[in-house]
């Protein structure tokens, strides 16, 4: 699959926003309710507006497009958000699309957010593939759990951490 990554722009936001949730009902079917999917389903034109917002700042938003100009991937990334920051710099997210998975996007859109650098993020403890994705990039666990908010279901997730000699070897 031929894809193009770029900066998202506040224009980008609506397919961002339907991409991002196609994207969590895909990887998430086992640890949402139904009503949890309905309830984003039905907050899409608020989410876009608030993801308009959220796309007009220098932090890196990057987006996937395939072929087709349809959005398959994102990430983004920024200063760290914990008290505790173990590195400076948190992968906030990174989503590709079924479709597009296996075709080496992930890699391309992790390094177009963060690079080598030393960096963490937070992952649904249950999402076993992703763990291992983010193994095969340096980040481990750091021991660090915690519950994602009560409109998410309070799923449990862990934090991993790529620490600078790890950003330093080859993926």
């Amino acid at each position: 699959m031929d894809y193009v990554l770029r900066r998202a722009t506040p224009e980008d936001a609506e397919a961002v926003v339907l991409m991002h949730t196609l994207a969590h009902e895909e990887c998430y079917p086992h640890l949402l309710s139904p009503a949890f999917f309905a309830a984003r389903r039905k907050a899409i034109p608020e989410r876009v507006d608030r993801r308009r917002t959220y796309l007009d700042v220098a932090d890196p938003r990057i987006i996937a497009v395939d072929a087709n100009n349809e959005v398959v991937g994102l990430a983004d990334a920024g200063p760290g958000r914990d008290e505790d920051s173990p590195v400076p710099l948190e992968l906030y997210s990174i989503y590709v699309l079924g479709r597009a998975q296996g075709t080496g996007l992930g890699t391309a859109l992790l390094r177009a957010a963060v690079g080598e650098s030393p960096a963490y993020l937070w992952v649904l403890e249950d999402n076993v593939r992703a763990q291992a994705f983010y193994r095969r990039h340096g980040f481990l666990p750091d021991g660090k759990r915690g519950l994602l908010p009560p409109d998410w279901e309070e799923v449990p997730e862990i934090r991993m951490v790529r620490p600078a000699q790890a950003a330093a070897r080859p993926a």
